[in-house]
């Protein structure tokens, strides 16, 4: 099993229609046929505390079977359509993987 785990932070003069634009885009993500599942969401509003960063606009986390499968993602047309799309959306864009 691969995590692919991407945190994006939007620019913040993106208007509310352009956010749920965004927001749809990512959960497009969800129906690439190497994802086994997927997830998408913002901050959540627990405490407080030091070590949480919660600074990002939107979270994605997919489920790949494998790296084989993370890689046929990456390439997908929904992926790249996806990023040529919003690309120009945010500012900052980090990504884990852990497998």
């Amino acid at each position: 099993m691969l995590v692919h785990t991407v945190y994006f932070w939007l620019k913040p003069e993106l208007t509310a229609a352009q956010r749920a634009d965004f927001r749809r885009g990512v959960e497009s993500l969800g129906g690439i046929k190497a994802v086994a599942k997927c997830y998408v969401g913002t901050p959540a509003p627990t405490e407080k505390r030091p070590i949480i960063d919660d600074t990002y606009s939107v979270a994605l986390t997919v489920i790949c079977q494998d790296v084989a499968a993370h890689d046929a993602y990456q390439v997908d047309p929904i992926h790249q359509a996806f990023i040529n799309a919003f690309k120009t959306f945010w500012n900052r864009v980090q990504i884990y993987d852990a497998a």
